[in-house]
């Protein structure tokens, strides 16, 4: 199962883009992707898009992949979309040895739930990539227990849309199990009704990311802790961001 949650309807998703503009996270990815050459690059569950514009704006071919039709038509919208081409899908879309670069954002990979889906699309990923390639990815770290803020209480912000309606939004943890967590974010919107979007978090330890990454044929470069390199568990910000290399077929 994959949860896309509020990239699904047009109205949250404009309050996505209204909430979550250009940050500490986009900047970082955009310097690990400027390491080493990549001129082709995959943005794997693109979301909205705001980083494949950029990345496409800075000179990469860039092909961005995404289930969600209502986020997808957000971002061919966008000012610099033409420089991208947009596909509407998931792995079943992806082709081989294409890209020198795949960015998978936006803790795209813990929509990412079950073992073997995760896995699989990990291998479509290391397919296509040329070898040498590299995957770029974020994902929460579990030993921060970021679910921990996820109350009325803790989450509670407004946020103006793109009509100057001010939106009331918070999150519900409704299910805390072994290894996921199951959130619901509520928007009430000033001039009409509540609306709800849940998804089901697959939360994995360094150990982990470090372990499937490495079976579906990448060798793990490194992991950092937060959007300012730092090591895993160390700062404030509670992530798990991997770059690592496609192995060379038959290692």
């Amino acid at each position: 199962m994959v949860n896309r949650g509020e990239f699904e309807d047009p109205r949250l998703v404009e309050i996505y883009d209204a909430e979550t503009v250009w940050g500490w996270d986009d900047d970082l990815f955009m310097a690990l992707l400027a390491e080493r050459d990549a001129p082709r690059v995959l943005d794997f569950g693109c979301g909205t898009g705001r980083l494949a514009i950029a990345m496409a704006a800075a000179g990469h071919e860039v092909t961005a992949v995404e289930p969600a039709r209502a986020a997808l038509d957000a971002a061919r919208r966008k000012p610099g979309a033409g420089q991208v081409r947009w596909i509407e899908g998931a792995a079943e879309v992806v082709p081989a040895r294409a890209y020198e670069a795949v960015m998978m954002t936006g803790h795209v990979a813990q929509s990412l739930v079950s073992d073997e889906q995760w896995l699989s699309t990990l291998r479509v990923l290391r397919r296509a990539l040329v070898p040498g390639g590299r995957l770029i990815f974020d994902s929460r770290d579990p030993d921060a227990r970021p679910w921990s803020s996820w109350t009325p209480v803790g989450s509670r912000r407004p946020v103006v849309g793109p009509d100057g309606e001010i939106v009331d939004t918070w999150m519900d943890v409704d299910l805390v199990a072994e290894a996921t967590v199951t959130v619901t974010r509520h928007y009430a919107f000033t001039h009409s009704d509540e609306l709800t979007s849940s998804a089901t978090l697959r939360f994995r330890s360094e150990s982990e990311l470090r372990t499937t990454v490495e079976a579906a044929g990448f060798d793990v470069d490194r992991v950092y802790g937060g959007w300012a390199r730092e090591p895993v568990g160390t700062g404030e910000d509670g992530e798990l961001i991997a770059v690592a290399m496609a192995r060379p077929q038959g290692r």
